[in-house]
């Protein structure tokens, strides 16, 4: 097995797990028609059955890159019985549809198009009676692109919070805790809109453990969050020039002046069935069983792998030394797989995504290796960063390839310049859109 034969191999065992949690398959997965009863497989097992002719009007919503597709199966469920529907997209990844209109907005950053298009989602919300039914289709990038400020706050000073908690390395968690509270979207509040009608929330999550309330920052599902839990993430990065506006809000809701978010107990959520389509470890189990297929002693580590990239990246190249060296956790030819979430903190001024990061940081932990070993790393979304790639994909000859062009490996390690890196060594993984989003997926492979 030659290591061209191991770089095909790996982008072969990340497009399965890509088309594993396919959501327009997903949601086929979890509705079914069947006459004139609604069929909804519930999270706990079960079956919600929902008869259609008790049903007043039918109202689709929701927010994420995966919602277009997911919005086409829900049309291919129940067709002209959908009375309307709204979604909003990342910019590139609508697709035409019959009875749902998608609004394509910004992410990551929040922008006026998303801005417009979730005040007509909490505008139809509003609408809705109590003999109405309503499908939310969610999935990742959803915090990003159902914006709606709350109290003053404008859309500016939300794009500059969203910044700087990007910027910081702050994890999804945290940043979806203060994107809650500066909110009237997020955190259980599309719930309180749509009340008193039935709510079918679908989730593709793209979040470590699957917190649903996580997802896309939770607009149907109880917020576990605070307003203080949202103070204390400025403090722990210490981050200075937060809006004043944006601060002086979240102090407010801390003493009590503004309401929080409904929790747990509120009885809204007696009307809401919270239901995770797709997730990072279906994505894990289908690499698991291609990689089987192509002959490697496949592992998987975790599904919930977090932490600065380059940390991370150094704990999977040991794991291949240790391979290469001991044959555990699993003898050669082997493939170990792990997802979750990394992030990055931003020191230099160049282009990259997590993905990327981490294979350029693997690259020069591999330098010098003799044994053959491949890394991939891929953002099931297909886009890493503010870039056209969906990561990288290095191996041990990449250090060689890089210092014959000239290229200083370290120089853009510190400069945040992976994608330009792995651009001139040939070691970016493109996909394009892949209209899903359940965080990462890595690979370790060793011959």
């Amino acid at each position: 097995m030659t290591i061209q034969q191991m770089r095909r191999d790996a982008e072969d065992i990340f497009r399965k797990a890509v088309r594993a949690v396919d959501p327009f398959e997903a949601v086929k997965r979890t509705v079914l028609l069947d006459g004139k009863d609604l069929l909804v497989s519930l999270a706990k097992g079960g079956v919600d059955r929902i008869n259609l002719p008790e049903v007043n009007r039918i109202f689709l919503v929701g927010g994420g890159k995966a919602t277009a597709p997911m919005a086409k199966a829900m049309e291919q469920i129940l067709g002209q019985r959908i009375t309307k529907g709204i979604v909003i997209v990342k910019y590139g990844f609508a697709e035409p549809l019959a009875y749902v209109e998608v609004i394509e907005a910004g992410h990551p950053l929040p922008d006026q198009e998303g801005l417009k298009g979730t005040k007509r989602i909490l505008e139809l919300l509003a609408q809705a009676g109590e003999k109405d039914l309503i499908f939310s289709l969610i999935s990742g990038g959803g915090s990003a692109l159902l914006p709606c400020p709350a109290d003053d706050i404008t859309l500016e000073e939300k794009q500059t919070v969203t910044e700087m908690l990007l910027d910081c390395g702050a994890s999804i968690d945290e940043m979806n805790a203060v994107r809650k509270h500066i909110s009237c979207s997020k955190g259980g509040q599309m719930a309180r809109a749509a009340f008193p009608a039935k709510t079918i929330n679908l989730m593709l999550s793209d979040v470590v453990g699957d917190n649903m309330d996580v997802i896309a920052s939770g607009p149907f599902v109880p917020d576990a969050s605070t307003f203080k839990t949202a103070l204390d993430v400025f403090r722990k990065y210490g981050l200075q020039g937060v809006p004043s506006r944006v601060e002086h809000y979240l102090q407010a809701g801390v003493e009590g002046k503004v309401p929080e978010t409904p929790k747990q107990d509120d009885p809204i959520f007696d009307r809401v069935q919270n239901i995770i389509v797709g997730s990072n470890m279906l994505a894990l189990e289908a690499a698991e069983t291609r990689a089987r297929e192509l002959g490697y002693n496949s592992l998987i580590l975790s599904s919930m792998v977090e932490g600065e990239t380059r940390e991370v990246a150094k704990v999977h190249a040991a794991i291949a030394k240790e391979i290469v060296k001991t044959g555990r956790p699993v003898p050669a030819p082997a493939c170990i797989i792990s997802g979750g979430e990394t992030t990055v903190t931003i020191r230099g001024q160049g282009l990259g995504g997590r993905n990327q990061e981490f294979c350029l940081a693997a690259a020069i932990e591999l330098k010098g290796l003799s044994a053959e070993v491949v890394m991939l790393s891929g953002g099931t979304d297909g886009n890493d960063g503010p870039t056209d790639a969906a990561g990288g994909l290095v191996d041990t000859d990449t250090l060689k390839r890089s210092e014959e062009k000239g290229l200083d490996s370290i120089a853009f390690l510190q400069n945040n310049d992976a994608y330009h890196f792995l651009q001139q060594t040939g070691d970016l993984l493109i996909t394009g859109p892949t209209r899903t989003n359940v965080m990462d997926v890595r690979l370790i492979l060793v011959k």
